[in-house]
């Protein structure tokens, strides 16, 4: 009977991490770097990860870069996507969509699409920004309610965050150093923290990279362990990809590895 109980709180906990898996993860993805004089990415850009729940094969995490004209402007269509598969997606069936609109002239998202299906959970939302009126509008499609907040006119949203910092020119860092970003996410802003560890080569199935370690700084409680409990490494280049993401979860650990890759801006300096 104990035992039974046991495997039991086990796939309940390891439920509850994985309704967060792309959540989670485009969150921690997001902290890669913003200096407003370049973009370094380009219609096309396609990142896929490898992720990895223990010893499990979790899933996989697409993000990919579309030419898009919305409300009569240039923008850059992000489009986020997450599934579980394997033996997870027996017990557990992740199918989540995410989108932003960003505009081109200023490097802020005009619109974020939110629409997943995570087992039993599911959410259906579109948020507009509004810089002038400094107001985010939350239309919910399923509850088919309509919700205004307060943002400041330099917020983000949860895939924009990640174009927008990738933009930033890293030489000017030094280990120890911090970057701060405001994250609308669903209905609030959250006030993200990173932290610069140092450079060091990271070995992946390309090869061997030079990369910058950061910690993201995350909520602890709900779903990581602590507050640093995450750590990732992005390629020191203008790219500012992320090669890799560790966390440590309340229950159970989380990795995700740059499975694929195409049509990066700037050639990635792998060494074999």
């Amino acid at each position: 009977m104990a035992k039974s109980l046991f495997y039991i709180n086990q796939n309940f906990a390891m439920r509850k991490n994985l309704r967060f898996l792309t959540l989670g993860i485009l969150s921690i993805f997001l902290f890669s770097f913003y200096s407003g004089k370049s973009q370094n990415y380009k219609e096309g850009e396609v990142l896929k990860y490898r992720i990895h729940y223990g010893l499990l094969n979790a899933g996989f995490a697409t993000l990919q870069v579309k030419d898009s004209n919305y409300d009569g402007r240039p923008h850059y269509q992000i489009i986020g996507e997450g599934s579980s598969s394997g033996a997870v997606r027996a017990f557990f069936k992740v199918d989540d969509r995410y989108e932003s609109f960003i505009d081109r002239s200023t490097n802020k998202p005009t619109k974020f699409v939110r629409n997943i299906s995570e087992g039993g959970y599911t959410r259906d939302q579109v948020v507009t920004f509004d810089y002038k009126k400094k107001i985010a509008k939350l239309d919910d499609r399923r509850a088919k309610s309509v919700t205004y907040y307060s943002i400041s006119n330099e917020v983000q949203d949860l895939l924009s965050a990640f174009y927008y910092l990738r933009n930033y020119d890293t030489d000017q860092f030094k280990t120890g150093d911090f970057i701060d970003v405001d994250i609308f996410m669903t209905d609030e802003t959250f006030k993200f923290k990173l932290k610069i560890l140092g450079r060091e080569p990271m070995k992946t199935k390309y090869g061997t990279i030079n990369t910058i370690k950061i910690r993201p700084y995350v909520q602890s409680g709900r779903v990581f362990k602590a507050s640093e409990s995450v750590t990732m490494w992005v390629t020191d280049d203008k790219n500012h990809i992320p090669i890799q993401v560790r966390a440590e979860l309340m229950v159970g650990s989380l990795k995700a590895d740059l499975f694929d890759y195409k049509n990066i801006k700037y050639p990635l300096d792998f060494k074999k």
